[in-house]
């Protein structure tokens, strides 16, 4: 081990490598010659005292002491991003880049119309997409602000609820009419119903009563826009926010109000982050948008249930 810090450039090829499991793969990656990143991996591992790569069938495999580093240094990867973030822009300039996270179903159907709008407005500020559930990406700096359907709990955001929207149990027009549509709980199992592989995320539905397990699934993904696909191609039934539904007149809710849940959105973002303009002008216009929105999807939901 030496006494020279390792810099941001020694870590980022590092990590890099363990991405790609080769020198070449993390040379394309960053842009740099494969013998550039090779003297970047040898001098972390002598400033460290450290082996980080073994050879083996299928290239670089990282050894225990480089897997305690990962996590680390995706953290300095995230405060690098979130420092070119914050300098693409002047604090009270209406250009730069904002980066928002959002759930898979909101990033992709509900907030591109949304930004789109924004763009118009403010046609100079860049904007970056993150589809994740996770919900410390402000925390970890992996993004600006997060559209998320759970109160965050963390003391350093800023968030601000816009409303609650429903989700019901929805099917293609094309597939009642030709299976017709369970009327009772009991009819449920009977059709093919879009769902979960892994994730545990029906247990509100088991409040029903209804027993709820992989098996009653006949089309199962974790990721909410390859269910949505399979519930707007007619598979069979599956779970679809009233709103969103609304827009696709194909899709027509099933058993409203017997089978729905609701789910919060808040709009958030860290506090650091209030005094950057380009940041609030975001926040203002999502949270505006969420709020149209949930509006919309409030009186799409009471029409379904006839209220």
């Amino acid at each position: 081990m030496t006494d020279v810090e390792p810099g941001w450039e020694l870590y980022r090829s590092f990590l890099a490598v363990v991405r790609e499991g080769s020198l070449s793969g993390a040379a394309r990656q960053l842009g740099l010659t494969q013998p550039t990143v090779g003297r970047h991996v040898d001098a972390l591992e002598a400033a460290l005292g450290v082996g980080l790569f073994t050879r083996s069938q299928g290239g670089l495999a990282p050894t225990e002491g480089a897997l305690a580093l990962v996590a680390h240094a995706e953290a300095m990867a995230s405060a690098a991003e979130a420092l070119r973030r914050a300098a693409s822009g002047e604090a009270e300039d209406d250009s730069g880049t904002v980066r928002i996270t959002a759930s898979e179903i909101i990033g992709t159907q509900v907030l591109p119309a949304m930004l789109t709008r924004f763009r118009e407005k403010h046609p100079r500020i860049a904007i970056e997409m993150v589809l994740s559930n996770r919900t410390d990406d402000l925390i970890r700096r992996d993004a600006d602000i997060a559209v998320r359907m759970i109160r965050p709990t963390q003391t350093a955001l800023i968030a601000r609820k816009t409303g609650v929207v429903q989700l019901g149990l929805h099917a293609h027009r094309r597939y009642v009419e030709a299976h017709g549509a369970p009327a009772t709980l009991d009819e449920l199992g009977q059709h093919p119903v879009i769902g979960f592989d892994r994730e545990p995320s029906v247990r509100r539905l088991k409040e029903l009563g209804l027993t709820l397990t992989r098996d009653l699934f006949l089309f199962r993904a974790d990721s909410d826009v390859a269910q949505f696909m399979a519930l707007s191609a007619g598979f069979g039934l599956g779970m679809c926010q009233y709103g969103l539904a609304a827009r696709n007149p194909d899709l027509v809710p099933v058993m409203p109000g017997l089978v729905s849940f609701d789910l919060d959105i808040w709009i958030a973002m860290h506090e650091d982050l209030k005094t950057s303009r380009r940041m609030r002008l975001m926040f203002d216009h999502l949270a505006e948008e969420m709020t149209a929105y949930v509006r919309e999807s409030e009186a799409a939901g009471k029409k379904a249930r006839g209220a």
